[in-house]
């Protein structure tokens, strides 16, 4: 069953594409064409990037980026890595025991295992041997001329090389994974270039190496074409880049066009006419951005790199740029104006393929300012995020400014605060399940958040359980969730859900907006109202279905039974207090547990207030039908601290980057009932500040 729905919803061609690559794993295909690592020299080593002058690096960092910079060098030189954007780790490059072909960690789940008993997730595996910790010690070294940045880097890379032999180990298991770290040795190649420690060998040696990643890149991309996602796109930049940056290799034509091909197809098939990426994710569509800005820098002309070279192509066709322009002004429609971060929308890996910038993971405005002038000929306010747009080759001329604080795009706006209310038709599969979610932001804080993501591959309940509609800022019926979760990265039945801008008559309505999607016998609609005085009014309608096709049967032999509905707001962790027409006011600090526990009002006027960095906010809920009796429950961290009942363990969790988890407040309201449900929630921020 579950096979001939995904058949149906993800369509032949790529599970046709995917069987594929399944044979040849089984067949031994791809161990027999990547058995042996090419005796063939990769040849002279060309410079393919723009670098941008010291100085110009020094105007945009001053001396407390300078010195940032060089602080987050200095802790790689001794041997720590902040994976994912997160605290300082011990650098790992190798790995213990003999290593096999990387077509036996696909194909012999025992390998995995005993891979998954050292560490809970391969992505910690992986993410060091990315080697984006690289673009910081060649900025390092490139803004102050150290050699001990150059020194540390190919001590680093010859500990890699020497313990991840070509095609051994599951460091060479993922084509996506080792075009990344191809790109990252092309670039630091050209950066060290003129270190001392960049000796003629160890730069014979790195182009060798890249031309062994290369030629493990080519026999699998049918699997990249599979996913039709940023696999691809990374694999084909990869190529890309391997074919200008070896251009004596005997198949650097080859890689060249196999890579722009599916670079142009890729950015068109995977952006759609909106704007929106394929996998419906912030820090995904982060990723495909700096991919077209990497390719964007290697498609500099002559002029412009000022070197000889020989123009392999023009850049992007009309089309490509069309869909680059939406995708950038999608993602900038999303970006906070005082944070300079976005919503953590859909999967979050922890990806920064290109980690040029001082800033941190979370800040969108390198990203943001680099694709602006690149793509839409328009700029940020200036500020130490500029220093991405220079690696990429991208001058800081005056161009059109754009207010940040009141950019168009699919939200609304009120005097200090912001929101997002998630309405998707889909193309392609969702990543969580997240219709009608609202993100809420005030002053640069994001008071109604997305959990994201935390692992991919760890042990249940971390197994990707972020996703569920559960932890979203949205309403589920009877607990079930939105889409059917067919497997730990695959949702189907999905529904669509489609917005509407409203006029409203009132004069303090600065913006009203409705969303509305139907699924599994029911019809959910949101209403959003943004005030002049920063309130927001939120109404959820969740009406029962009589007659749904794909289960008529069920639903009339169920109409006359209640259904459970639950309204699930996801806040910071912060200073609480809660309060209700029956049970008083019951307050305490965050984190500590109530002495009491608390049930919700039988009537409306449930009061939930917040202690903020500037000052106390209250998010009030109502009820109808009033002769309901909700059930009001807190979670902090897993833990139950207000109501009564049993509580998912994912419940009271915020994931900003992977692998890390931090405590927040998880607040629901469910209720039972056979009639129509409506909640409606007001958030009060205070004006005073």
């Amino acid at each position: 069953m579950i096979a001939l729905k995904a058949l149906r919803q993800l369509r032949i061609k790529p599970l046709a594409l995917y069987e594929l690559y399944q044979i040849g794993l089984r067949t031994g295909h791809y161990k027999r064409v990547t058995s042996r690592p090419s005796s063939v020299a990769g040849g002279q080593f060309k410079a393919v990037l723009p670098l941008p002058g010291r100085d110009e690096l020094l105007a945009v960092l001053g001396e407390e980026g300078k010195a940032a910079l060089l602080a987050e060098a200095d802790e790689i030189v001794r041997g720590k890595v902040r994976l994912f954007g997160a605290q300082p780790v011990d650098l790992q490059l190798t790995l213990p025991g003999k290593l096999a072909h990387w077509t036996a960690y696909e194909t012999d789940p025992s390998l995995l295992s005993n891979l998954h008993s050292l560490i809970s997730d391969i992505k910690f595996i992986w993410e060091p041997a990315r080697f984006g910790w690289a673009f910081t010690l060649g900025r390092a070294y490139h803004l102050s001329g150290d050699e001990k940045y150059a020194e540390a880097f190919w001590r680093y890379a010859e500990t890699f090389l020497d313990a991840n032999p070509p095609y051994l180990g599951p460091n060479w298991m993922s084509g996506q994974e080792v075009a990344l770290r191809l790109m990252a040795f092309v670039w630091a190649t050209q950066v060290l270039a003129e270190s001392s420690a960049s000796t003629t060998e160890r730069k014979a040696r790195l182009a060798q190496s890249i031309t062994h990643h290369a030629l493990r890149i080519t026999p699998t991309l049918i699997y990249a074409r599979s996913q039709n996602n940023n696999h691809l796109l990374t694999e084909a930049a990869g190529l890309y880049t391997a074919g200008l940056a070896l251009p004596e290799h005997p198949q650097s034509a080859g890689w060249r066009d196999l890579g722009w091909k599916w670079l142009e197809r890729g950015f068109q098939a995977q952006i759609d006419g909106y704007g929106e990426y394929a996998q419906h994710s912030t820090n995904y569509h982060r990723l495909m951005l700096q991919v077209a800005l990497w390719v964007n820098a290697l498609n500099t002309t002559p002029k412009e790199r000022g070197q000889e070279d020989t123009k392999l192509h023009e850049g992007f066709p009309r089309k490509t740029l069309d869909r680059l322009s939406a995708a950038t002004h999608w993602l900038y429609a999303l970006l906070d104006p005082v944070s300079g971060r976005v919503p953590n929308l859909g999967a979050n890996d922890g990806a920064y393929i290109f980690p040029l910038t001082v800033c941190p993971f979370e800040d969108y405005r390198p990203l943001m300012q680099a694709a602006a002038q690149a793509f839409l000929d328009y700029q940020l306010p200036r500020g130490v995020w500029d220093e991405m747009s220079l690696w990429f080759g991208i001058p800081l001329e005056s161009k059109k400014y754009v207010r940040t604080e009141r950019y168009l795009g699919d939200h609304l706006y009120a005097k200090n605060s912001w929101a997002y209310l998630r309405t998707a038709q889909f193309a392609s599969r969702p990543s969580h399940a997240d219709q009608l979610h609202l993100d809420l932001w005030w002053r640069g804080l994001n008071v109604a958040q997305d959990a994201g993501t935390y692992l991919y591959n760890a042990a249940a309940p971390w197994d990707n359980s972020l996703t569920t509609a559960r932890v979203h800022n949205t309403v589920t019926v009877n607990g079930c969730d939105q889409f059917t979760r067919a497997g730990r990265f695959l949702y189907l039945d999905w529904v669509d859900a489609y917005r509407k801008n409203e006029i409203a008559a009132e004069p303090e309505v600065i913006q009203r907006v409705s969303g509305r999607y139907r699924g599994r016998g029911f019809r959910h609609t949101r209403s959003v109202t943004a005030f002049a005085d920063d309130r927001w009014l939120v109404q959820d309608e969740v009406l029962r279905l009589r007659f749904w096709p794909s289960s008529f049967i069920f639903h009339l032999s169920s109409f006359r039974h209640p259904s459970s509905f639950r309204l699930h707001w996801l806040l910071p962790d912060w200073e609480w207090e809660i309060e209700s027409r029956e049970s008083g006011v019951e307050s305490r600090e965050s984190g500590v547990e109530s002495r009491e526990s608390g049930v919700g009002s039988r009537e409306s006027g449930l009061e939930l207030r917040l202690k903020s960095p500037y000052g106390w906010l209250a998010l009030h809920v109502d009820l109808r039908p009033s002769t309901c009796q909700p059930s009001t429950t807190l979670v902090r961290a897993g833990e139950l601290i207000y109501g009564e009942g049993p509580v998912l363990p994912i419940r009271g969790w915020v994931s900003p980057t992977y692998g890390v988890k931090i405590p927040s407040l998880s607040f629901a309201v469910e209720v039972a009932s056979t009639e129509m449900v409506k909640f409606t929630s007001e958030f009060t921020f205070p004006t005073d500040h």
